[in-house]
């Protein structure tokens, strides 16, 4: 654009006069019938239509409010029940120590018995990690009692010893082993 230009001189622009805004501009419109007030407040449309709201003015808000009940058209057992759900945030719940279903479940959910455990079992441990690593080595589970310790203990060395398999001697590293593992279990007191 050339500034010196001739017709650049002549331009003349002529500013708008401020208006009033239209009504939509200037916010909602009070939704009491024959109200042209501005509708600043909101107002709950009621149950089942959440998150909807009525813009009123001031004077209809009120009057709205006062005779506006949450609970109508409800039971009084609905009403017992929505208030007695209110407590959990209306989430489902269940018994300790129960499934979803209601059954009862002392252990974790585990149905491939992926964690060594038969169906049914407590699965909380009895014993530390050494006593479990070392009942892991007479291939026992964690609640194996005294008597099948001693038993499993006796059958491992009965057959790894090199008395008993005619003086081989490849086993000795897991005799050693299991000689150690029970070991430990005497040491916790658990044989």
């Amino acid at each position: 654009m050339n500034l010196n230009s001739p017709l650049f001189d002549r331009i003349r622009t002529r500013r708008e006069a401020k208006s009033e805004p239209a009504p939509s501009a200037r916010g909602p419109v009070c939704a009491h019938p024959g109200c042209q007030a501005p509708g600043e407040f909101r107002a709950p449309m009621g149950r089942l239509r959440e998150g909807q709201y009525f813009c009123f003015c001031l004077d209809h808000v009120r009057e709205y409010n006062a005779t506006y009940n949450y609970f109508n058209g409800m039971s009084d057992e609905d009403v017992l029940r929505f208030q007695k759900d209110a407590v959990t945030g209306h989430r489902p719940t269940w018994k300790m120590g129960a499934d979803r279903n209601g059954a009862a479940d002392a252990g974790m959910a585990d149905p491939f018995h992926m964690q060594g455990g038969k169906p049914g079992k407590n699965r909380t441990p009895r014993h530390g990690v050494v006593a479990r690593k070392a009942l892991h080595v007479l291939d026992l589970d964690d609640d194996a009692g005294p008597a099948e310790i001693k038993a499993r203990y006796k059958d491992l060395v009965k057959r790894l010893h090199p008395d008993a398999n005619g003086g081989d001697r490849s086993n000795e590293d897991r005799l050693r082993e299991i000689i150690n593992a029970y070991n430990v279990l005497r040491s916790f007191r658990i044989v």
